[in-house]
Order: C-alpha cells, then sequence, then structure tokens
C-alpha cells in the first residue's frame, strides 16, 4: 500500500510537470507556427533556434513589477488567476495515459485514478474554471474586463451545453462515463470516431470555445477590449491565465484523442513483438502524439480563420451547434434500437 501510494504520488508530480512544460514550449511552437504561416523566422535568440524562449518568458513573467489596481477588490483579483491554473492542473488526474505497468506482481496504472464518472469530474472542474474568468474580470474594476469576463461567462456556459450533449451520444454508445474504460472499449481496429464523427465535430467546435481560442477568443478581442478579462494584470498573474489557457488546449487534446481516437490504444497492438511494460511506454509516446497533432491544429485554425462576431457566436452555439448535439444523440439512439444495442 505504502508503494502503491508513493507511486501515485510520483505519478501525480510527472503530470504536473508534464502539463507545465507542454503549456510552456506551446508558447513556442504557437510563434513557430505562427512565423512560418506569415514567412517570418519567428523566436531564434533565446538558444539555439530561440528553444529557450519560454524559460526567458517565465524569467520574465517573475520578474516583471507586480500590479494591483487601488480600486480592485485585492482578495479576488489574486484568486481569480490562481482559480484558473488550478482547475486547468485538475482535469489531467483521470486521464488515462498508457497502459499498465508491471514491476514484481504489482500492476500500476498510468492514470492518476479512474473514478467511474470520469467525464462528469472533468466537465465539473471545467465549469469551476468559468469562475475564475469571471472573478478576475468582476475584481479588476475595469469595463474591459468585466466586458471580457461577461463574454466568457456566456460563451463557456452555451458551448459547455453542445459539448455536454454531444458526450452523451457517446455514453449512449458506450455504457459508461469512466474515461479508462472509454479507452479500453477501443482496443481494437475501430475508434469511436468512426461511430461518432458528428459527435467529435460538436466536440472539437465547442473545445475551441471552451479554451477561449481564435475565432471563439471574444474574452480577450484585443481590438475592441484591450485584453478583456486580463487588462488589468501583469507578472505572473497573467502568466496563470496564460498557462491556464495552454494547459486547458492540452487537456482538450487528451479528452478528444481519449474519447474518440482510442487513447493510448495502437492499432494491430497485440501484433508488436515486445514485453507489456515496453508496450506501455509506446502507448505513451503515440498517444502523446496524437495530443501533439491536436495542438498543432488549434494553432493551425488560430492563424488561419478569423474572428466571429460575437452575435454569430452565440448563434452558432444556441442554434446550429445544440440542434445538432441533440439530433446526433436521436440518430445514434435510433441506430442502437435498429442494431439491438438496447
Amino acid at each position: 500500500m505504502i508503494a502503491f501510494i508513493i507511486y501515485k504520488s510520483i505519478l501525480v508530480f510527472v503530470v504536473f510537470l508534464v502539463s507545465l512544460g507542454i503549456a510552456a514550449y506551446s508558447t513556442y511552437a504557437e510563434r513557430k507556427v505562427a512565423a512560418f504561416m506569415q514567412d517570418r523566422v519567428g523566436p531564434d535568440r533565446a538558444g539555439p533556434f530561440g528553444i529557450l524562449q519560454p524559460i526567458a518568458d517565465g524569467i520574465k513573467m517573475f520578474m516583471k513589477e507586480e500590479i494591483i489596481p487601488t480600486v480592485s477588490n485585492k482578495f479576488l483579483f489574486v484568486l481569480g488567476p490562481s482559480l484558473a491554473m488550478l482547475t486547468a492542473l485538475m482535469t489531467g488526474v483521470v486521464i488515462p495515459w498508457g497502459g499498465d505497468l508491471s514491476f514484481g506482481g504489482q500492476v500500476y496504472p498510468l492514470q492518476i485514478t479512474d473514478i467511474n464518472i470520469g467525464i462528469l469530474y472533468v466537465f465539473g472542474v471545467v465549469s469551476i474554471g468559468v469562475y475564475g474568468i469571471m472573478i478576475g474580470g468582476w475584481a479588476s474594476n475595469n469595463k474591459y474586463s468585466m466586458l471580457g469576463a461577461l463574454r466568457a461567462s456566456s460563451q463557456m456556459i452555451s458551448y459547455e451545453i453542445a459539448m455536454g450533449l454531444a458526450i452523451v451520444a457517446l455514453v449512449m454508445k458506450t455504457g459508461t462515463l469512466s474515461l479508462g474504460e472509454i479507452v479500453n472499449q477501443q482496443n481494437g481496429d475501430w475508434w469511436n470516431i468512426c461511430y461518432q464523427p458528428l459527435g467529435f465535430l460538436i466536440f472539437l467546435i465547442c473545445a475551441f470555445a471552451e479554451t477561449n481560442r481564435a475565432p471563439f477568443d471574444l474574452p480577450e478581442c484585443e481590438t475592441e477590449l484591450v485584453g478583456g478579462y486580463h487588462t488589468e494584470y501583469s507578472s505572473m498573474k497573467l502568466g496563470f491565465y496564460l498557462f491556464a489557457e495552454y494547459i486547458n488546449i492540452f487537456i482538450s487534446a487528451a479528452i478528444m484523442s481519449s474519447l474518440y481516437f482510442g487513447g493510448y490504444n495502437i492499432p494491430f497492438q497485440h501484433l508488436i513483438p515486445v514485453g507489456p511494460n515496453i508496450l506501455a511506454f509506446l502507448q505513451v509516446g503515440f498517444f502523446f502524439s496524437k495530443i501533439i497533432f491536436f495542438i498543432f491544429f488549434f494553432m493551425w485554425v488560430r492563424w488561419t480563420i478569423p474572428r466571429f462576431r460575437y452575435d454569430q457566436l452565440m448563434n452558432l452555439g444556441w442554434k446550429i451547434m445544440i440542434p445538432l448535439a441533440i439530433f446526433n444523440i436521436l440518430a445514434t439512439g435510433i441506430m442502437m434500437f435498429a442494431l439491438g444495442k438496447v
């Protein structure tokens, strides 16, 4: 039992470091992708090919002057970015990162915890993350920040409905809310994307809105709101908001890979002539290759599609995404009934 607790503690620490590391170097990757698409060089001064730029940015954030507006609610002003960062890091505990490791007859799963309501846990934590943005925008006592917070809250709540309905159809097909079980069911030739293509498309679009990424970046729209909900933030408090966004992108990519693309499962993995421990590490690498692809896709869309108007964004959420999600549920139910699976 003590060895298992130590293993879980180490796994939590590793997932924490990996989340921070990927969030840091996603900023570097975003600049390089943007530079490639705009025929520029991108970061190239801090280390070879600019590879140390995220470290330089982190030092800059820590060294910047700490500014808290005198008219702000100081407690809530500090609580907002802290809550956004905390909830972003909490979602990684239910994601299965790979298969099981076996040492000394003891099996060690590469998942911090596999609760039977894993998807509901993710949605619950993500919904709390909305408060981090709302509190930060309201506590700043700035009209631009307040408008950004209102936009963020209404946008995220609207698209969470469509995202939840998209997951309902997947749960109908899998019969479970456990992320670990959903990934295990895809241990074969067919992934859930084959059964739920419309559900995946809805989930993907809603993931862009949930992470406030372009073309859904209305809460921090610099052409209208200066910086939106984090206009008044500086130093590492601003860094927390920026880091939370990139961690949410990383977690969204991991969840999409787990729900629709087999998670850590490798096609025909039973034919790979290696031991279970080596296979588990290969699965981790394959899983992260899927995550990196989705992170690149987030960046690709950002530098390709222009920002929506706010009325267009809300119309898309309420008049298109939600009806499509309801249709997907009905179609899934009819298909399951026709195949005799209900």
